[in-house]
């Protein structure tokens, strides 16, 4: 295109409001924002116009000062949402042009809500990424906590997930996983307590991301901790951290299609009766028949009424 003829292509690799880092295709970072409008193709209205993970054009402000003007966004091939985290009624992207969505849980000490693991999955089928589990800390768990490993990892497997224990400073434990991602961007999330930043630091030597994350959010205070950054992997591939991600919301999300983004489900809807079926109360529901024939676990259901009955609630 010849108004791109002017133009650099870059990388953002992190946000804090008002400026971006940027990387341009020689490596070099500079400090970039935006001026006047920005040229955009995405339809989503959000509070961040610029997300990590975007490819910008950009040309440079001062050469000295190592700044640059963003004046376009290119496409994204997708990008994952949350609630924003100043406003519940709009939209705040993530991270854009993803490879993975990677969920940092613990079963114990602390013990990760399996509402909170399906919310996550629902969100990444949402927005097309495909998305893992890894299970931290599992060099802590008692009996009990074993069974339930076992349990979530036939649960998700079944599904159409994969499941990965660690032990976040144990290099054995984390071959299968470094493999996994390798060669990809991947958007690391968890709530607090997890061992996510440990992870990271395992994962990315020199990198010394605090270990000791925020345990809420009120919305209050320095809001940095809302912001994503990446980073590169040694062995090929990107990290993305999002500290301060304590919950994903699920916007606009309709009840109709929610069915849509259990894997387990979708595989049987066309068997269904009718087409419009919620998998309530409905005569010659494929979905009921299965859980009743534990083809579809019992709780992976349950957490689906749950959500539904949230959304019926906005309504």
């Amino acid at each position: 295109m010849a108004e791109d003829r002017n133009f650099s292509t870059g990388l953002i690799y992190k946000s804090t409001g008002s400026w971006y880092l940027l990387r341009d295709e020689q490596g070099k970072f500079w400090n970039a924002r935006i001026k006047g409008k920005l040229k955009i193709d995405d339809d989503i209205s959000s509070t961040n116009p610029i997300a990590v993970g975007d490819k910008v054009l950009f040309e440079i402000e001062d050469q000295e000062e190592d700044t640059v003007i963003i004046s376009t966004i290119k496409d994204r091939h997708n990008y994952i949402v949350r609630v924003s985290p100043h406003n519940k009624n709009q939209k705040h992207i993530v991270a854009a042009n993803l490879d993975l969505a990677l969920l940092v849980v613990t079963i114990a000490e602390p013990r990760t809500s399996q509402g909170f693991i399906d919310r996550f999955l629902i969100t990444a089928e949402a927005y097309h990424i495909p998305a893992i589990i890894v299970v931290n800390k599992t060099d802590l768990l008692k009996p009990k906590h074993r069974e339930q490993l076992e349990h979530w990892t036939f649960m998700y497997n079944k599904a159409g997930y994969e499941v990965f224990p660690v032990i976040a400073l144990e290099d054995a434990t984390l071959l299968a996983l470094e493999d996994r991602i390798k060669n990809k961007t991947t958007l690391f999330s968890g709530h607090s307590g997890v061992g996510k930043s440990t992870l990271i630091n395992h994962l990315l030597p020199g990198i010394d991301l605090k270990t000791q994350e925020v345990s809420g959010w009120s919305g209050k205070g320095q809001h940095t901790t809302t912001f994503a950054q990446m980073f590169d992997m040694p062995g090929g591939g990107k990290i993305i951290d999002t500290p301060g991600v304590k919950e994903f919301g699920l916007i606009d999300l309709e009840r109709e299609v929610l069915s849509h983004y259990f894997p387990e489900m979708k595989a049987l809807l066309a068997k269904c009766k009718f087409n419009n079926c919620l998998h309530v109360n409905e005569p010659g529901c494929a979905v009921k028949e299965a859980v009743f024939n534990k083809q579809i676990a019992e709780e992976r259901y349950l957490s689906y009424l749950g959500i539904l009955e949230g959304i019926e609630k906005k309504w």
